[in-house]
């Protein structure tokens, strides 16, 4: 199969298309004819020598598949609802940049119906972790506030469009005014440009100094001592990424007296059955307001798989809006 491999570490030109042998499916997985792969920021890390390969999972980047199914064990499919020929998406833990793809059975997805096979793959990653970790880490009620750090990013988008269906006001930042706009056209309630505000006396500001009730920050560093002050009593932070550093200082004091929690994760390492259960919560809460049209795939461009490089390229420069995927056919 024909496959983007990682020749060494370093600027987006190691990525070159290759080739490898077929992958078999074992016990509990299935083998997907991949249409199109998902690119996302741990990708981008995994590339740059900064994101381990967890033990087991291939070398080959990507995170998020879709496809049709052309192997695994025809009981297991059946169980699971499936048969040879269905087209679904999938979390998986590396190989998406790939031709063919093994994924475990519990980690896969249909298609929301009416999708196409690029949107599908834009699913899967995103909405995995939005769901884990801003409803299940968070614990983000109707009603309340959530701040999204990074609002025109893959997760942005999706993080924006889940939490105004479930009820929740939404505050996201962005790097411009562009993004900030795209962000308000999703759902969010407010916008802030992060070069041109500070976010924190922002957050005041529309809260009428409440402040918010969740964080979800992909930056930590510096980020999180504006954060913890930017908090409204009981609040939380989710931190997913620390793309502004893994050091933080922050008021402990505040922590102490408004009872905050500062929390995160990460989900590539996670075993089968705890990814199984995010993808059976996206199945019941997420796909139907898919299929609704309450929330839309956000892409923002596609690439050959020979275009790779292009592809992180862009990822690194933040010029996107939404998700940015790989295309095999």
């Amino acid at each position: 199969m024909k496959a983007v491999e990682i020749t060494r570490h370093g600027e987006p030109e190691v990525l070159v298309l290759g080739t490898r042998p077929d992958p078999a499916p074992v016990a509990g997985e299935l083998l997907i004819r991949v249409a199109a792969s998902g690119i996302n920021r741990p990708d981008v890390f995994q590339r740059q020598g900064n994101y381990p390969v967890p033990p087991g999972a291939s070398d080959i980047p990507g995170l998020e598949v879709a496809g049709e199914i052309v192997g695994g064990d025809a009981q297991e499919l059946a169980a699971a609802g499936f048969k040879l020929g269905d087209k679904v998406c999938a979390l998986v833990a590396g190989g998406g940049y790939a031709e063919l793809c093994t994924a475990p059975i519990a980690q896969c997805l249909p298609y929301p119906r009416g999708l196409s096979d690029v949107e599908a793959a834009s699913l899967p990653e995103t909405f995995f972790t939005v769901w884990s970790n801003v409803f299940d880490r968070g614990r983000l009620q109707p009603g309340e506030t959530l701040l999204v750090q990074g609002g025109s990013s893959g997760i942005g988008v999706t993080a924006i469009q889940l939490a105004k269906a479930w009820g929740a006001t939404v505050i996201a930042t962005a790097g411009s005014d562009e993004k900030c706009a795209a962000c308000v056209r999703l759902g969010a309630d407010h916008a802030i440009n992060y070069k041109t505000q500070d976010f924190k006396d922002e957050v005041k500001r529309l809260t009428d100094g409440k402040g918010v009730d969740v964080i979800l920050d992909m930056v930590g560093g510096e980020y999180v001592a504006r954060e913890v002050e930017s908090l409204a009593e009981d609040g939380r932070i989710v931190i997913i990424a620390v793309q502004g550093g893994t050091k933080s200082s922050f008021n402990a004091g505040l922590v102490l007296r408004k009872r905050l929690t500062i929390t995160g994760s990460t989900l590539r390492p996670r075993p089968v059955a705890f990814k199984a259960a995010i993808a059976q919560a996206c199945l019941k809460h997420a796909w139907p307001l898919i299929e609704a049209g309450k929330i839309k795939p956000v892409i923002h461009s596609t690439f050959q798989p020979a275009q790779a490089a292009q592809a992180h390229a862009l990822m690194e420069s933040n010029q996107h809006i939404g998700k940015i995927v790989l295309t095999w056919t």
